[in-house]
């Protein structure tokens, strides 16, 4: 199998190394619209070679997987299903899915593309972020599946069965409710934390002499890009400002607690939050 992938990141260049570790693709074509990065691409062994015309690259693949940032997906998978024979299946790696399904609605290729997004990712980007194995044993969500043919459907579960991945399907609202629910309330937080963090204090070499592991691990996802994570805000902002609005209220109930000396009721709150552990162990 021939596969093009479009964006060479952390996302495009990790499925790259999966696909070739587990045999399920031969030759992979890369689009990039950074030089540094195509070159960089290449030099990790992620594609076989650059393509610089789009359709071309797509005309060449079995598999087409579109791994760029949000809103330029909204401009790049059009041209994409137009350039799409028949027998060629088109899938995004993106983390909304509501404005891009509109986007595709009614494209006479529609139902050469699946919708997914592999629950997956660090907080670093580029192709040097590639990882070997990051897909293994986390989840992949399958959007709006009746949409899509049946045979590309059969083609993607059979690639991230095989990764291994477990399959989730989720309409794209769905996917957009619970996403920001679980996943960009996540970062919006660590973006929060950081920003005070360095607000109050001042001297750096105090916060790296002081930081535990705690501080790293719940500020780890502030050392994610912007330019991936503004289009994601973007395009899912009433969900993000829903979940948003909850977590504020409960900084400021914890905060009454502490202002009151409510030590009981901290406790209370901080039982309930532990009941997470049977979900997360």
């Amino acid at each position: 199998m021939n596969v093009t992938i479009i964006g060479l990141g952390l996302i495009g260049g990790s499925l790259a190394l999966s696909l070739r570790q587990h045999g399920l693709a031969q030759h992979f074509i890369g689009v990039e619209a950074s030089p540094d990065h195509a070159r960089r691409a290449l030099e990790l062994g992620l594609v076989d070679e650059i393509e610089t015309d789009l359709a071309a690259a797509v005309r060449r693949a079995d598999l087409v997987v579109v791994a760029v940032p949000m809103d330029a997906m909204l401009a790049v998978l059009p041209p994409v299903l137009d350039a799409t024979a028949p027998n060629q299946v088109v899938i995004d790696v993106g983390s909304t899915k509501q404005a891009l399904l509109a986007a595709v609605e009614g494209h006479p290729r529609r139902g050469r593309f699946v919708a997914v997004h592999p629950m997956a990712g660090t907080e670093y980007s580029g192709p040097d972020a590639a990882t070997q194995g990051l897909f293994d044993g986390k989840t992949v969500v399958l959007c709006d599946t009746g949409h899509s043919d049946p045979d590309a459907v059969q083609l993607v579960e059979k690639l991230f069965h095989a990764l291994p991945m477990r399959l989730l399907y989720l309409d794209g609202a769905a996917h957009d409710l619970h996403t920001a629910y679980v996943s960009h309330i996540s970062h919006i937080t660590s973006f929060a934390l950081a920003l005070t963090v360095l607000e109050k204090e001042k001297e750096e070499q105090r916060i790296f002499d002081l930081a535990s592991g705690g501080f790293a691990s719940t500020v780890r996802l502030a050392k994610s890009s912007p330019a991936m994570w503004v289009p994601i805000f973007r395009q899912n902002r009433t969900n993000v400002l829903d979940v948003l609005d909850e977590h504020l209220h409960q900084l400021q109930h914890l905060r009454d607690l502490l202002a009151r000396e409510d030590y009981d009721g901290l406790t209370q709150q901080i039982q309930q939050a532990n009941h997470i552990r049977k979900i997360l162990p």
